[in-house]
């Protein structure tokens, strides 16, 4: 292995703040809005939209930094949330550009914010969900940005999230069943009942009626209303029922009647691009090793063309996204990911057919060799076929390397083709980067997805093994010299890989993930409630299967741990409590077995602060520079 050829990127250029982030146009034209750090905290800028030198900070935060925001139609007004160090209990602020004056509209201990709709055709309504009379549920709240006042437009019956439609209607919702499934309750009509708060399960004002959609706990994660068209007389659903992939349907509400607009035999729809006019769709994209779009509006995909050509003239490959949020669709903001480098913002001209390059998200990368994620396939023991992506070590022969396994979390997510920071430190270090994207994981359709199904610690781990087993075959990895590490459901594969197959792996790293299945179903914030039917049928419930989920737990097995864990988390983590992270250590100390822990008391599920990021890293190179050498 040889890396001195390839200088090292410094974990402050990794892991630190972003230059630029997410840049939009403001609805009305004039402004270029986009995160960037003020005094080292990430924060919103606007900058007139020809002069983008010009830029200032609007926003202050001083905490973990601004990672959502939005640019409302009354031309004025932005809003931003933030919670308190990680509790994930988001309030909804707002800032007029026009006199500065910023002012939180959700000042509630406890009470977390959501984001339901906004749109052109209600400059001035924000519809937000909080739930602040009962924990466990969001109602609907219609926020006015002239005067701050939030009117209660729909109390919630028990829906696990809400359907508004174009005018801001609130339309239904979906509910959990107990089996996993979902019941969609969708007013077919124009919306006027779910005004007064009464609209739910049981029909407008307590009348009982079927749901609109019953959709069987196989096709759960596939299946939701996504939008309506601007004449209301549309639905659009993503749905798989009757087929193995999500597919996007155009539903007649008068009728009933479903025309399919796209599929895939294999790939969920990963997006739908709406015209933001009519919201009719445009086009549709599935993720598979890379990005493919099929176009359903020809002046759509003549922009798409348009913007290939530029960026093929200026020798730029990577997956585009769109953002169009000028009304006027004169300028859209184009974000390039190339995989090999940072991710490009650009302006697109679209009178003129033209791309203007705005700045990267990380300007300090372009002077660094980044590594590209390469797919690969192979099949599982029980034949399976399994697809991930390897960053291989830049400048280094692929021979016989030290590897790390860096699990995805969720586990209900995938990896896709992108700028992956974890996997550019790995291969600048001189690890290949193994990333798998096991059964369970999404985008492959369902019949994948639920082979994932009470598999936690069981297939789905034998997945990440059967990885491991084809690479070091073809010769690229050294069997003796392999990591595991994850967040969340990854930070679990972590302490399995080292608690059940020691022999697998040379040392193991936990970010917030669980090491008591039993435990973990047991708790969570009041408002993830409505998901405990869902965890049981994907995880394990608790009162039939108690047995098979201690024993998937890795603390059950934390004899037989004899390699080096790393476990981290953050204090204020209300997915993955600290008591998870805390009882692994306890049990690993009792049997004074090798671990480090690290516990940050201003984070939550997963690291947001610069310092704690660069922090965290510093002691994953260290840890594994010590094990794997």
């Amino acid at each position: 292995m040889t890396t001195e050829a390839v200088p090292l990127i410094p974990h402050s250029v990794l892991f630190g703040n972003p230059t630029h982030l997410v840049p939009e146009i403001s609805p009305d034209g004039t402004r270029l809005v986009y995160l960037a750090p003020d005094d080292g905290v990430l924060n919103v800028w606007t900058a007139p939209v020809d002069r983008p030198e010009d830029a200032r900070p609007v926003t202050h935060d001083r905490g973990r930094g601004i990672r959502t925001y939005g640019l409302c139609h009354d031309d004025r007004t932005l809003f931003y949330l933030r919670d308190r160090d990680g509790d994930e209990s988001w309030r909804i602020h707002l800032v007029d550009l026009v006199t500065g004056r910023e002012r939180c509209a959700t000042p509630f201990d406890g009470v977390q914010a959501r984001v339901l709709a906004h749109n052109r055709w209600h400059p001035t309504t924000l519809l937000i969900g909080l739930n602040k009379d009962r924990p466990g549920l969001h109602d609907v709240y219609a926020l006015d940005l002239r005067t701050d006042r939030l009117t209660k437009v729909a109390e919630n019956p028990g829906y696990l999230s809400w359907i508004v439609d174009t005018d801001l209607r609130v339309r239904g919702g979906t509910v959990m069943k107990p089996d996993g499934g979902l019941s969609v309750h969708l007013d077919p009509s124009d919306g006027q009942h779910g005004q007064d708060g009464q609209e739910g399960p049981e029909g407008p004002h307590g009348a009982p009626h079927p749901p609109w959609l019953d959709v069987p706990y196989e096709d759960a994660m596939g299946t939701r209303v996504i939008g309506f068209s601007r004449d209301g007389a549309t639905c659009h659903l993503l749905s798989s029922i009757g087929a193995n992939a999500s597919r996007l349907l155009a539903v007649d509400l008068a009728t009933g009647r479903r025309t399919l607009l796209a599929e895939d035999p294999v790939y969920d729809v990963k997006q739908v691009e709406f015209d933001p006019v009519s919201r009719l769709p445009q086009a549709v994209l599935f993720a598979k090793d890379r990005d493919e779009w099929v176009f359903l509006d020809g002046e759509f995909a003549k922009d798409l063309d348009r913007i290939r050509g530029e960026l093929a003239l200026l020798s730029v490959d990577g997956e585009i996204y769109v953002d169009r949020t000028d009304r006027a669709e004169r300028l859209w903001t184009v974000s390039v990911v190339t995989g090999a480098g940072p991710v490009l913002y650009y302006v697109y001209d679209r009178p003129a057919g033209t791309l203007r390059h705005l700045f990267s998200h990380q300007r300090e990368l372009e002077a660094y060799t980044l590594a590209r994620m390469e797919p690969f396939a192979f099949p599982a023991r029980d034949g399976i076929t399994v697809h991930g992506y390897v960053t291989w070590p830049p400048g280094a022969e692929r021979t016989g390397l030290p590897a790390v396994v860096n699990v995805h979390g969720g586990p209900w997510a995938r990896h896709t083709f992108a700028f992956d920071e974890e996997a550019q430190l790995l291969a600048n270090r001189g690890y290949a980067c193994i990333q798998v994207n096991f059964r369970g994981s999404t985008g492959y359709g369902k019949e994948f997805r639920n082979l994932g199904a009470k598999q936690w610690g069981a297939a789905m781990q034998t997945d990440l093994l059967d990885a491991v087993a084809h690479l070091v075959a073809g010769g690229g990895i050294d069997p003796a010299r392999i990591a595991i590490m994850g967040c969340s459901y990854g930070g679990y594969a972590a302490l399995v890989g080292a608690a059940f197959t020691p022999e697998v792996f040379t040392c193991a790293i936990d970010l917030c993930g669980p090491s008591n299945l039993l435990t973990l179903l047991a708790a969570g914030a009041p408002y993830r409630t409505a998901l405990r039917s869902f965890m049981h049928a994907q995880v394990g419930d608790p009162q039939t299967e108690r047995a098979m989920l201690w024993e998937r737990s890795p603390l059950s097995r934390v004899d037989a741990i004899r390699i080096p864990v790393l476990v981290v988390q953050g204090a204020n983590d209300v997915r993955v409590p600290q008591a998870e992270a805390e009882q692994i250590v306890a049990a690993l100390a009792a049997k004074e077995l090798p671990h480090e822990y690290l516990l940050f008391p201003d984070e939550g599920h997963g690291l947001a602060r610069p310092a704690n990021r660069q922090a965290y890293y510093a002691a994953v190179e260290r840890f594994l520079a010590a094990h794997l050498g």
